[in-house]
């Protein structure tokens, strides 16, 4: 930015002040050294200022309805409170878009838990098996694979899906010497469910791109283990029942006893939190302990019309486009699943506009699905002035004729979307936090989004800073090994409590 400082009086980039920090700065210096040597420092200023306004002036002007004023985000935080405490009360849950479901999770681990238990994490595309070893003061030992879930089986049946599930945990033991032991397992099921208890959870909608059939209002627990049942060669205990929210915030808070959220910030976006058991209308069991963690499943925020305020006409294509149309919107305004469509939904409308790639794009631009959220993070991780992550993107897209100016353009735009996502995620858990009222907090984070997005952390921490109460401490914690040992430890807090 000082390079900027320098050629444009005090930080200031053709008239307009630049922030160090802000998200609109543009290193003009690129364009004016280019021909620094053959003509006067005044004119090639000119000439590249010119340059500049013309090229992004209508592109921040288009980009505006991404970029959420302060009173926007109060003004969501106000109107997520209350749909948190409507999804909390008996007599509003059932209407309520933000369900806040019980866990039935009272109990977090502290490092007295012995033995052996398995964990089933399954969310997106992928799910993976674990096998922990717990020896008492958190020392545990690991082991993990990867499975795929092929999309024919994501569109299938449901008896397809968890006799899949069911094959892989199979080969998974017997590839770890375990199929003659009768192990506990915790299974993270990562989609809305409607728990009656620790081990019984009924599937509320599907999201995320799956759509099997014939799971809706059935106990996933009990699909698993008749799925187990079927192949009658592993015996398992399944012992409790989480979503990715909950297993991560269980996970790290054996890191961080502050810890009271969990966040999921990736293929989809959740949070969990702790709640004071009196707030719990819908538990109805005895309430000798305190407090319960919360699923708030706040991806289907703003299915209401809450968030219309913010919406875009992109954000609206993507959901005319979904396999849940109307549902979600929250989500596909945040997460991995949406993120790259969004962008590539504005690179198009402007290409069409003239504003980029001279009005030439390519067939690949125009084609759903191509811009991967990932690309984001490429072009954001290119420093600034370089473009070589930016310019790789942009190949593979068939956009080689890409100017500099349109590589400015581009990240600008990959910007304004990504800001945008870590600002609502930021309203979300500084609403949480202030609800909770604690004057430290730790809140637990996974989730590729979070984790592989070169700017998202910073944007997080600068925004839940400006919202939290004052007074509040906070800190963001990155699960180390997914939710995964969170499911493995909540199955252990279950047998270490019988």
């Amino acid at each position: 930015m000082r390079y900027v400082g320098r050629l444009t009086l005090e930080g200031s980039v053709c008239g307009k002040p630049q922030a160090a920090s802000s998200l609109h700065t543009y290193h003009v210096f690129v364009r004016v050294a280019t021909s620094l040597a053959s003509k006067p420092l005044s004119y090639n200023l000119q000439a590249n200022c010119l340059q500049y306004k013309q090229g992004l002036s209508e592109i921040r002007e288009e980009c505006q309805e991404l970029v959420l004023s302060d009173g926007q985000v109060l003004e969501i935080m106000k109107r997520l409170l209350t749909e948190l405490n409507r999804g909390l009360s008996k007599a509003t849950h059932d209407t309520a878009d933000v369900k806040c479901f019980t866990t039935f999770v009272q109990d977090l681990p502290n490092g007295t838990e012995k033995g052996k238990f398995l964990a089933l994490d399954l969310g997106g595309t992928n799910f993976r098996v674990l096998i922990i070893e717990l020896g008492g003061e958190h020392h545990f030992d690991m082991k993990s694979k990867i499975y795929a879930i092929p999309q024919k089986i994501m569109l299938g049946s449901g008896k397809q899906l968890f006799d899949h599930i069911a094959e892989c945990l199979a080969n998974f033991m017997i590839e770890h010497d375990l199929s003659s032991e009768r192990l506990p397992l915790g299974f993270t099921f990562s989609f809305p469910l409607s728990q009656r208890g620790l081990t019984k959870g009924y599937l509320v909608q599907w999201t995320k791109g799956f759509d099997c059939s014939d799971c809706i209002n059935e106990d996933v627990v009990q699909m698993l283990k008749d799925a187990i049942a079927r192949r009658n060669d592993i015996q398992l205990d399944v012992v409790a029942l989480l979503n990715d929210a909950v297993g991560t915030l269980v996970a790290c808070a054996v890191r961080s006893y502050n810890c009271r959220v969990g966040l999921i910030v990736g293929t989809g976006s959740n949070a969990c939190y702790v709640e004071k058991v009196e707030n719990v209308e819908l538990f109805e069991g005895d309430k000798p302990k305190p407090y319960m963690v919360i699923n708030t499943e706040w991806g289907a925020f703003g299915d209401n019309g809450a968030l219309e305020i913010v919406r875009t006409q992109y954000d609206r294509e993507i959901d005319s486009h979904s396999i849940n149309a109307g549902k979600q919107l929250h989500e596909k305004m945040i997460s991995g699943m949406y993120m790259g469509e969004l962008v590539r939904l504005v690179l198009v409308k402007f290409t069409k506009s003239n504003l980029l790639f001279g009005g030439k794009g390519s067939d690949m631009l125009f084609e759903r699905g191509t811009f991967f959220t990932k690309f984001v993070s490429e072009i954001e991780s290119d420093k600034r002035g370089t473009f070589t992550g930016c310019r790789q993107v942009l190949d593979e897209l068939g956009l080689s004729h890409a100017t500099d100016q349109d590589c400015v353009n581009v990240r600008y735009v990959c910007e304004c979307v990504s800001r945008r996502a870590a600002h609502l995620v930021s309203a979300g858990v500084a609403t949480l936090i202030n609800k909770m009222g604690q004057l430290s907090v730790t809140v637990g984070v996974d989730g590729s989004v979070y984790r592989f997005h070169p700017y998202f952390h910073d944007l997080m921490v600068e925004k839940i800073s400006e919202l939290v109460t004052p007074g509040i401490k906070f800190d963001l914690m990155l699960s180390e090994d997914g939710s995964g040992r969170g499911a493995a430890l909540v199955a252990a807090v279950a047998c270490r409590d019988r």
